[in-house]
């Protein structure tokens, strides 16, 4: 039964059910029924696909197609935190329909409603979130003039964004990596064309997607008069993109925006440009190999989740200025120098915990009270790091101490009010600190020591009246009383009030009791909700802290980054590159970051130099055998350059960083099958984004070229784009080119900056030792038949494939030609078939193959054959 049917005969509950589904019926509905959550209709279905529940059916009343059950799947509702990130990390969409009474409270269909709508790209949840990662919700706005993109990760309140062609903001996409992106409905084809179908989208009506809407909506939440204030005035499509964020916020009950404090524009021109292949290409964030290593798995020493996210942006977004770079490197430089103040940085920064998405979580009101604590113990971290960075004796470190706030007065408060080890739910009690609140502690005193209290008032009450037998009681009819037995009836004091008469008591009440008894039977009551206030007070206190807490965690996370930056260059040897402005690149014993700490023990990496200008040597043919490490020089060469201008050291015996402003690299295989695009079309299609934007600033980086199409047509486009590169003055980037093809050597004959370079190996015994050094000097072999051979081919196939490849190069009589040797020689010498005795010069032999070639095997008898066989038989006897 569908989710859109609805019916007079459903049950009330299945009605309400489908009233609550029609307000959003693209999202999964969790509907709370007593201990659990249940899905029904084609949401039951999807959910026990997803969670490997079980499917079952229930009961919704009469219905008009005569069905009597629908399909049902369900959870406990504490298994919410198991359960719901596997939905969202699906892609879906997920409603929370919670019951917003008590049902003991009530006789009729308990009241339920939405009280939240979680998407993959708007979560809060730390069970749904990766404390590593950014949660990025992205929308984007195809303008007249530019396409506009905006990031919100609503967990920290980072709000990003920009405008540009849609190659730049595909640029944007991959480097953020958004869990949703929101686009316009008349827009599918449009998106889909530019940035695939890999994203989860979600489509919006076409009134969000105008200018004066979305700008009303960034004005109103940030309660500015105009957008100047950001620097995103200007970016029309930009701003549309941004207001379409918090319009969707809205929609989804997210109205809790406080932190979201500020609109940053993406400076494109502050960072160097990395394409989506080049990210890929060089494994910058994650490995292409199941068992792999990413750059990112080798620098990523961080040990706050602010600065596990940060150093991810940092990886992909390298600085094009050289001050800043210096910047970071002084400050990694200042930690080795300062060991002591090294290992107070990272003991203080173990102890902050995710300050970003706990003040997150203070503005949207769902901060926990450990959390609350958690903050504390950082605010407290923070101060000798604080003192610390001010006494440093570093310019950059004394800034950064002097913009951290302690927020001493919030740090006071969580320590005086809360309790040092307090639950996880304030529900749970025990979450506010004992001597914080006098009537608290009366609740309390009176809810943990009621019968001490009422045998104090028994032995005050006997002893000041002397009646020996006094006793406290309690029954349900009228509470609290004072026993009395007959004995004893004339001591009973004026002021108490006779409630019953047994035959050998009485029973009394008094004032004092009746008070007793209304704090002791609402106490726990009393209790949970004054906790519940007075948390709620200190939260709503917290709240505003929010920018200063938030400039905190941005803070720690830079030290974080650069203090990992540190511990990753002594333990893997690096060393400080001079980063200039000019455009000379040299790289002196240079290694591959991430192979390096991955061969196995006892192997050591070979280094080698590179070195690249503008001028001299602008484009270096690299050639050499397979398995050789040309590739691996080429990625070392453009990670060595990125992590310099990411501000860390690098794996190099010395360096010296003439400044990048892109990054391209066309490197190894990335078919795209599934899309229907073969290896040279991908070849293509990277080759042209990369000569369609390259600079005199860049470098390029291009492996094997043109292997995906014919030899002729390999060698001519490889040799076009190196011209293209060597000649044309807007291109003339510094290059490294990997190829097979030896016949691309000639060129550094007639190209003045273009030299040749091979990556040596050594043959002994028929065997190839590679040595995996570059040196100067072009190649003519290639090896791949002894790679063959180590790789496990079958013997015979290798040696047959020897014999071929000394008829092809036989044959192959003037560079830039490879000659078919004819199907004549190569049948010749074929081991292990029937030779071909038809081409001998033997007339016996051509005798018998005119026998054979004029028999008429169509119309031939038994008999015949046998005696054509015989005759040539005797021929051969002849012989």
């Amino acid at each position: 039964m569908s989710a859109k049917k609805k019916d007079d005969g459903l049950t009330p509950m299945m009605k309400q059910f489908f009233d609550l589904k029609a307000k959003h019926p693209d999202a999964l509905l969790l509907f709370r029924c007593g201990d659990f959550y249940e899905t029904y209709c084609e949401d039951a279905v999807a959910a026990s696909k997803i969670l490997g529940i079980t499917l079952t059916r229930r009961s919704n009343g009469r219905s008009r197609d005569g069905g009597q059950t629908t399909e049902m799947a369900g959870f406990p509702y504490h298994a919410l935190d198991t359960y719901l990130p596997k939905l969202i990390r699906a892609g879906r969409r997920v409603a929370i329909c919670d019951q917003l009474e008590d049902p003991k409270l009530t006789k009729t269909l308990v009241k339920r409603g939405i009280t939240e709508l979680v998407t993959p790209g708007v979560a809060m949840g730390d069970n749904v979130l990766n404390y590593k990662e950014n949660n990025f919700l992205a929308a984007i706005h195809f303008g007249r003039s530019a396409c506009g993109v905006a990031f919100l990760d609503i967990s920290t309140g980072e709000f990003l964004t920009g405008e540009g062609t849609a190659d730049y903001v595909e640029k944007l996409m991959g480097s953020f990596q958004p869990k949703e992106v929101l686009y316009e409905k008349s827009c599918r084809q449009e998106f889909e064309q530019r940035f695939g179908s890999r994203w989860c989208v979600f489509e919006l009506d076409e009134w969000m997607f105008t200018e004066q809407s979305a700008r009303q909506k960034l004005l109103r939440h940030f309660g500015t008069r105009s957008l100047k204030g950001f620097g995103v005035e200007h970016l029309r499509s930009g701003v549309i993109a941004s207001g379409v964020i918090l319009q969707y916020l809205e929609m989804t009950q997210h109205t809790h925006l406080s932190h979201i404090t500020s609109l940053a524009r993406i400076e494109e021109e502050r960072y160097v440009r990395l394409d989506k292949f080049t990210i890929r290409s060089l494994e910058l964030l994650h490995s292409m190999q199941e068992d792999g290593a990413s750059l990112l798995d080798v620098i990523d020493r961080t040990v706050t989740p602010m600065g596990g996210r940060m150093l991810k942006r940092w990886t992909v977004f390298p600085l094009k200025d050289v001050r800043q770079i210096e910047d970071r490197l002084d400050v990694v430089e200042h930690f080795f120098r300062k060991p002591d103040f090294r290992l107070m940085a990272d003991e203080q920064l173990h102890r902050m915990g995710d300050i970003e998405r706990i003040i997150s979580k203070v503005a949207v009101g769902r901060v926990s009270p450990r959390e609350l604590v958690q903050l504390r113990t950082a605010l407290q971290a923070m101060a000798p790091l604080k003192s610390a960075c001010c006494h440093s004796g570093n310019s950059i470190l004394e800034d950064i101490g002097a913009q951290m706030n302690l927020c001493e007065n919030l740090r006071d408060r969580i320590e005086r009010e809360i309790q040092p080890d307090p639950p996880q739910l304030v529900s749970k009690g025990g979450v506010i600190a004992d001597g914080f609140s006098p009537e608290l502690d009366e609740l309390r005193a009176i809810s943990r020591g009621g019968r001490d209290y009422l045998m104090q008032i028994q032995e005050r009450e006997t002893e000041r009246t002397g009646i020996a037998s006094l006793k406290v009681g309690y029954n349900n009819v009228f509470g609290y009383y004072l026993e009395v037995r007959n004995t004893y009836k004339d001591k009973v004091p004026e002021g108490w009030v006779r409630k019953q008469t047994l035959a050998n008591a009485e029973r009394y009440i008094t004032q004092e009791l009746k008070e007793y008894e209304e704090k002791i039977m609402g106490a726990d009551e009393k209790i949970l909700a004054l906790e519940t206030r007075l948390f709620g007070e200190l939260v709503t206190a917290a709240a505003e802290y929010i920018p200063q807490i938030q400039i905190n965690a941005n803070i720690v996370a830079r030290l974080d980054c650069l203090l990992s930056f540190a511990k990753t260059a002594e333990e893997n040897r690096y060393v400080r590159p001079v980063v200039t402005d000019d455009d000379v690149l040299e790289i002196r014993g240079g290694r591959h970051p991430v192979i390096e700490t991955q061969l196995p023990a006892g192997e050591t990496y070979v280094p080698n130099d590179i070195e690249l200008d503008t001028e001299r040597q602008q484009i270096v043919i690299i050639t050499g055998p397979n398995m050789a490490g040309k590739s691996a020089l080429l990625r070392q060469t453009a990670l060595i350059v990125l992590m310099a201008q990411a501000g860390c050291f690098v794996p190099a015996e010395s360096a010296r960083i003439g400044m990048v402003d892109k990054i391209f690299t066309r490197v190894g295989a990335s078919d795209n099958i599934s899309l229907g695009e073969s290896t040279f079309m991908v070849e293509m299609t990277e080759a042209a984004n990369i000569l369609n934007n390259v600079t005199p600033r860049s470098l390029v980086l291009f492996d094997e070229l043109g292997r995906g199409t014919s030899t002729y047509d390999g060698i001519s486009i490889a040799w076009a784009i190196v011209e293209y590169l060597h000649e044309h003055p807007k291109a003339r980037a510094r290059t490294l080119f990997a190829t097979h093809y030896h016949e691309l050597n000639e060129m550094e004959k007639n190209f003045a900056r273009i030299k040749n370079y091979n990556v040596s190996v050594k043959e002994v015994d028929g065997k190839v030792i590679f040595l995996r050094k570059l040196m100067r000097g072009g190649s003519e072999h290639s090896f791949g038949i002894h790679v063959a051979e180590i790789a496990g081919m079958p013997r015979s196939i290798v040696k047959r494939a020897g014999v071929i490849l000394k008829e092809l190069e036989a044959d192959n009589s003037q560079v830039g030609r490879v000659a078919k040797p004819s199907a004549d020689r190569l049948n010749m010498t074929r081991e292990g078939m029937q030779l071909s005795f038809f081409q001998l010069d033997d007339p016996v032999l051509c005798q018998i193959r005119d026998e054979i070639l004029g028999l008429d095997i169509n119309n031939l008898t038994p008999v015949e054959a046998l005696n054509k066989l015989n005759e040539i038989k005797r021929i051969v006897a002849g012989k």
